[in-house]
Order: structure tokens, then C-alpha cells, then sequence
């Protein structure tokens, strides 16, 4: 027994800082496990009793040449969070309820900037009142925004990327299978018939003689469309899928907002316009988690297009940039102190950005967008106040 256990150690010395080699283990069963590493060290001590060991130590792994591997399930404990699948966001629970597996497909957790854009719109209007009839309108206004028509922009883009949330997350509804073909294409008519049928009945309501509203959300779904949908596919080009996003989540629902309580003014859409940049720098702070899945689909989007690094500091400049702009066009038409204001509210932005986004956009990305993103909306109600004035 000894003297085979010195073979095996002198064999083993014998590899001793092995260099970038890839070995296959064999087992009996067939079953092959492959292995990747930059450097492995194994070694051999005495036994204080008498033969000898070998201890293998931990290689040290290159990561930039190991394809990492996603979950056939949702990564989370326990099951994962029914408040995370109602949300429609990573970590849900996995479920067979068809009614929960729609309102998952319409992602609530990305209502709010839209129903914020409607209230941003009714401010800059200087128009709203506190009366019954206008929180009246702007709560259906802010449906149609909302649950609608963000709704079936969702639940289209998911189906549109069902192979690549194949590779990215795979226990996501469609591609699990766990809602059938029929049924989104269902449910997408469904949603974009509501939104439009809303933007009519808001038109009749506000008086307009020319459907505004009608025509914002009917733009607004193409744009929608184009975006997610072949032969265009607008998300294929990082710079012009996010610039799209951008003006959806912050001009579109703005301008829904002011056209039914007052005038849209060619001033008040460059000026949305120009905030829609800053919508490009937080489209692009969803496209870290992709990039996976967007590389093997042939998506340029800025992080696979640039890399991780430099698509950072794209993504804040893109934000930092454009609220920095704003500010200055506040402070020459006259308005000192709603500049001050949007100013107070950019600091924290780059402080939570050099805090967590800088460091890691993959892991903090939550953190991120739940410590920054509520300063970047009140800048852009500030600026909606402003704009009233």
C-alpha cells in the first residue's frame, strides 16, 4: 500500500503548477464533468500516522473564460417570492395560476414611472385641480398609461424575447411554458384595445377636437411594437432601442398628462425630449443582467456593443449629463431656484452611482435603481413645476 501511494504522489508532484489545461473526469455511469482553470497546485505533506495524503487545493478560477450557468428555476429561497412574481421581477415563484401569470407578464413593478409621467404632465399643465372630476381623469389617464398600455408593451417585448429569456430566465411564463402562445397573443389585444378605447374616452372627455390622446397612445404602441417586433426590432441598436424606451417612460405619459388638462407646447416636448436621454442612461442599467443572452442572439446592446466598463460610465453620463442640461436651461429661462433644486437632487444620483452602480451594475442593480432612481423622478417633477410657471 505504500509504495502505491508514493506512485501516486510522485505522479501528482509531477503536475505541479500546471498552466490553462482542461481535463475531463470519467465516471463509470458515463457521466463526464469538464473542468476549466488557470492554475491548480497540488501537493503532497506526510501523514503524522504513517503513508502519506495528497491535498488538493482550490484552483483559481479565470472567469472571463468560464461560461456561466443559468437556472432551470427562479433563484430564490424557498420557493421564491409571490411578491416578486406579482411584480413581475428575478426571484418569483414559480405558479400555475393563469390570472397571476398574466399580471406577471404586464411587470407592475415598471407601472410607477408611467403613472409619474402622468402626474408630471397634469403639474406642468397648471390646469389640475383638486376637484373630484379631474383625479377622475387623471386616474384613468393613468391606467391607460399604466396598467394598459405599459402592460402590453410588456407582455409583447416578453414574447418577442422568449428565446433569449430562454437563456437568461428560463423560468420566466413563456418560455417555461407555463402560459400558452394563445393566450398571450390574447391578452396583448386585449391590453392595446383598453389603452386605446381609455385614450378615446379621455379625448370626448377633455373636449378635444382633435384626439390628442388617442394619437399619443396609438404612436406610443407602434413605438411600442417596433421596438420589441422584427423586422425593426429598435432594442437590436442600443442606442436607438434605449433612446425609444426612454421617451416612452418619460415624454410619452408627460405629454398624456399635459394635453388632457392644458396645451402641449413645442417648448415643453424638447424639453421632455432632452430628459428622455437621461431615460436612455436607466434603459441601459437593465441591459447588464442580459448580456448574455443578448450576445447569443446578436443583440448590440451598449454593454455587449462597448463592454461592462465603458457602458457604465455611458449609463451615468447619459443621466448626469442631461439633468445637468436641464438644470442650466432652468437657470437661463429665469427660474434660479427650481435650478438649485433639480442641483440638490443630482448629488445623491452620483453619490448611489460611484456607491453601487460603478462597482458592480449586475449586483447592485437593485440597490441602485432603489436608492438613485426616486431622486431622478422628483428632478423631473421639479422640472414639470417649473415648466407651469
Amino acid at each position: 500500500m505504500t509504495s502505491i501511494l508514493n506512485t501516486v504522489s510522485s505522479i501528482l508532484a509531477s503536475r505541479v503548477s500546471s498552466v490553462d489545461r482542461v481535463g475531463t473526469l470519467s465516471l463509470r455511469n458515463s457521466v463526464s464533468i469538464e473542468f476549466t482553470r488557470r492554475r491548480s497546485v497540488w501537493s503532497t505533506s506526510e501523514s503524522e500516522s504513517s503513508g502519506r495524503r495528497f491535498v488538493v487545493r482550490a484552483a483559481e478560477t479565470d472567469t472571463d473564460k468560464v461560461k456561466s450557468q443559468t437556472p432551470d428555476k427562479a433563484p430564490a429561497t424557498g420557493g421564491g417570492s409571490s411578491i416578486n412574481q406579482l411584480l413581475g421581477i428575478k426571484g418569483a415563484a414559480q405558479e400555475t395560476n393563469k390570472w397571476k401569470i398574466r399580471l406577471q407578464l404586464t411587470k407592475p413593478v415598471t407601472w410607477p414611472p408611467l403613472v409619474w409621467g402622468v402626474v408630471c404632465g397634469a403639474a406642468a399643465s397648471g390646469n389640475f385641480h383638486w376637484t373630484p372630476e379631474d383625479v377622475a381623469k387623471s386616474i384613468l389617464c393613468m391606467m391607460m398609461s399604466g396598467p394598459c398600455l405599459t402592460g402590453y408593451t410588456q407582455t409583447i417585448n416578453d414574447w418577442y424575447d422568449r428565446e433569449i429569456d430562454a437563456i437568461n430566465e428560463p423560468y420566466r411564463p413563456i418560455p417555461s411554458g407555463a402560459i400558452s402562445e394563445q393566450e398571450v397573443i390574447t391578452q396583448v389585444w386585449v391590453l392595446l384595445l383598453g389603452g386605446l378605447g381609455i385614450a378615446g374616452v379621455l379625448d370626448v372627455w377633455a373636449g378635444h377636437t382633435t384626439p390628442t390622446l388617442f394619437y399619443l397612445a396609438l404612436g406610443g404602441s407602434l413605438l411600442s411594437y417596433i421596438y420589441s417586433a422584427p423586422p425593426l426590432k429598435l432594442k437590436q441598436n442600443g442606442w436607438v432601442g434605449n433612446f425609444a424606451l426612454g421617451a416612452s417612460y418619460i415624454s410619452l405619459p408627460w405629454w398624456a398628462g399635459q394635453a388632457l388638462f392644458g396645451t402641449l407646447t413645442p417648448d415643453v416636448v424638447v424639453l421632455t425630449l432632452l430628459y428622455s436621454i437621461a431615460g436612455l442612461g436607466i434603459a441601459i442599467v437593465n441591459d447588464f443582467k442580459s448580456v448574455e443572452g443578448d450576445r447569443a442572439m446578436g443583440l448590440q446592446s451598449l454593454p455587449v456593443a462597448f463592454g461592462t466598463e465603458a457602458a457604465k460610465w455611458i449609463c451615468v453620463g447619459a443621466i448626469d449629463v442631461t439633468q445637468l442640461s436641464v438644470a442650466g436651461y432652468l437657470l437661463a429661462s429665469g427660474k434660479p431656484y427650481y435650478a438649485l433644486a433639480l442641483l440638490a437632487l443630482i448629488i445623491p444620483q452620483i453619490v448611489f452611482q460611484f456607491k453601487y452602480f460603478l462597482k458592480d451594475p449586475v449586483k447592485y442593480d437593485v440597490k441602485y435603481q432603489a436608492s438613485a432612481q426616486p431622486f431622478l423622478v422628483l428632478g423631473i417633477f421639479v422640472t414639470a413645476l417649473a415648466s407651469s410657471h
